[in-house]
């Protein structure tokens, strides 16, 4: 009798135990199908698009490296790409920034438990206008005050100015620069100028600013890197890059262009880091791409568009430039 009741227990408390993990099973995870290795197999990627042409750059020496992989980049805003990879649709997102507390909270609690914020390299965000527009210095303070809505003229801000209403162009609502402008250059403030477009890419920003005169578009400097000069000190020639100052008052002499050399020495008041950002638990081809890109070669594909590479030593030399 004592025997067959022990059976029944047993027999019950399998039961319970074998509804309880059914109750609780957890729901199957988005890579757990996967096959790509770091070195083959296909995968997408998320990127803002202002950063779209040092990226392609990327995936294309990648894909040639290693011919059994096939990494795809899908340029969208920064909003968007933070979304697809918090939503498991991919397992790698380009951005300005890294992950919140928040963000790898959710990771994690869906088994996602090797998340990495991956710095691989900086950029300035850069402040074009109008070959017409004869003002190219300009100080912090006073791009604050055009994003408020402050100087919504450029005689507010240069009083000799005839330039008329200042119209202040975005790549998109959603994009990098905008966070940026509104975290970094606001104080965490909305932007509220009266004049103030969100086109869709940074190409069109650029061709927004040749065709109109009173502009002032804000697009990653990665843009304007003047393919055709290997010295990677010109910029496009149908607009003006402002310079821009940390002072009270922009002069040529406290002001900066967004080159290479003023992002390295920190005089280039408007520089922002570049992310790679995984939540690649599988450790595949994302990985692998990201290794690419951060390893000297991928470094060095950075350094030539111009931007700034996070790892290796830089040289710097002085170099005497007489006019004859």
């Amino acid at each position: 009798m004592r025997k067959h009741l022990f059976y029944s227990l047993v027999g019950l408390l399998l039961a319970v135990g074998l509804l309880s993990s059914c109750g609780e099973k957890k729901p199957k995870r988005a890579d757990a199908d996967r096959s790509d290795t770091t070195t083959s197999g296909a995968i997408k990627f998320a990127s803002d698009d202002s950063f779209s042409p040092i990226i392609d750059e990327q995936v294309e020496i990648f894909n040639l490296t290693f011919p059994k992989a096939e990494v795809t980049p899908v340029y969208t805003s920064e909003t968007e790409a933070m979304k697809q990879l918090m939503d498991e649709k991919l397992f790698l997102a380009i951005t300005s920034r890294s992950f919140t507390k928040n963000e790898l909270a959710i990771l994690h609690s869906k088994g996602y438990k090797s998340c990495k914020s991956v710095p691989i390299a900086y950029d300035g965000l850069a402040l074009i206008i109008n070959k017409q527009n004869q003002d190219t210095c300009i100080t912090v303070k006073d791009i604050a005050r055009i994003l408020g809505g402050e100087a919504k003229k450029w005689s507010d801000v240069y009083p000799h100015s005839r330039q008329g209403e200042i119209e202040v162009v975005f790549d998109n609502p959603n994009s990098s620069t905008v966070r940026y402008a509104q975290d970094s250059i606001l104080g965490g403030k909305p932007i509220s100028s009266p004049n103030i477009q969100a086109l869709e890419k940074s190409a069109e920003v650029i061709s927004y600013v040749e065709k109109t005169p009173n502009a002032i578009g804000i697009i990653g400097s990665n843009w304007l890197n003047d393919k055709r000069d290997t010295t990677n000190v010109t910029f496009n020639k149908n607009i003006r890059v402002m310079s821009v100052s940390k002072m009270e008052t922009a002069t040529p002499y406290n002001s900066w262009k967004p080159y290479q050399y003023y992002l390295y020495n920190d005089n280039y008041p408007l520089i922002r880091t570049i992310y790679a950002l995984l939540n690649d638990s599988f450790r595949g081809l994302p990985t692998g791409f990201t290794n690419f890109i951060t390893s000297p070669r991928g470094q060095l594909i950075f350094f030539r568009a111009s931007l700034l590479p996070v790892y290796g030593d830089m040289t710097v030399r002085q170099v005497n430039v007489k006019d004859k």
